[in-house]
């Protein structure tokens, strides 16, 4: 029997494909290991530095790394070298270490970038993928050149938690039943798009595996009231859904002005918090435009 999600996540590999990507995958160290989309030439990970900018794109909570860029690939590629990697115990990424914190992606996204032979890069962040880009901007200053953000604040609350009505972050993002990933769904995009059943079970069954592994990065993400977080010396751009239900364009307008004068603001109608999903034409032209203004 035909399982819908993994024909959509194959969809989604025959257009990065298209992109002159292919995949392949990087071990950090015994036990740990980050599965990557990389220009063609890079296939091999010896092949070196990369002979144009470098764009690393960071998936959020409910998808991998193709499931979440494939619409961008095609529109960055023509002029730039685009590494989309899974992050740890999404697609194929893994490790035996017990750290689950933001910090530990960020540690072992930088890790295989130098592996790869990248050390200089913008980092684009969707969502959960936002807070570890955030954090690699923080740790790894000199390999940032300039952070994108949608969808994201640099450290997760207590108060997002209690958006929606939860008592966790787990009850939104990891959904146990078919209501549960409808509900995510519906939260996550701005116009609200009927599904029958069994998509919804396939993408139930095939996109949330590792369930203990994922919880455990959902708490190691909440960082209690505590909403401070460090100056960026790197120019910062938010590009962000007017309709984002999780982080609304208030909070995004006020993230704006925290976060300081290196930081500029783009928004886009008609869309929600998947705003790159729904909108992708008009978030490649303004994400195209600001990685024009830096080169």
């Amino acid at each position: 029997m035909v399982n819908f999600a993994v024909v959509l996540r194959s969809s989604m590999c025959i257009i990065v494909k298209s992109a002159g990507m292919v995949p392949c995958t990087v071990e950090i160290e015994p036990g740990t290991k980050i599965h990557f989309w990389v220009p063609k030439k890079s296939g091999e990970i010896s092949a070196g530095k990369p002979t144009k900018p470098a764009v690393l794109l960071i998936h959020g909570f409910a998808g991998d790394g193709v499931m979440t860029w494939a619409f961008q690939v095609r529109s960055l590629s023509k002029r730039y070298s685009v590494y989309i990697p899974d992050l740890l115990f999404f697609g194929g990424s893994y490790t035996d270490k017990p750290d689950r914190s933001p910090e530990f992606q960020a540690e072992c996204l930088v890790k295989a970038m130098r592996i790869l032979g990248v050390d200089n890069f913008v980092t684009v962040g969707f969502s959960y993928g936002g807070v570890v880009a955030f954090k690699i901007a923080e740790l790894y200053e000199s390999m940032v050149k300039a952070l994108v953000l949608s969808g994201s604040p640099p450290v997760m609350t207590d108060s997002n938690v209690n958006r929606f009505g939860f008592s966790s972050m787990s009850d939104v993002l990891l959904p146990k039943t078919v209501k549960g990933v409808e509900f995510l769904l519906s939260a996550a995009l701005h116009k609200r798009i009927w599904l029958p059943n069994r998509p919804l079970k396939d993408y139930l069954k095939t996109m949330f595996t590792n369930r203990k592994e994922m919880g455990e990065l959902l708490e190691a993400l909440i960082n209690s009231n505590d909403t401070t977080f460090p100056t960026f010396p790197q120019r910062i751009h938010l590009l962000w859904g007017e309709n984002d239900k999780f982080f609304s364009l208030e909070f995004a307008k006020h993230l704006h002005i925290k976060l300081g004068e290196m930081t500029s603001m783009d928004t886009i109608k008609n869309g929600g918090h998947l705003v790159h999903l729904e909108r992708p034409f008009v978030y490649n032209k303004l994400l195209n435009k600001f990685l024009a203004s830096l080169h």
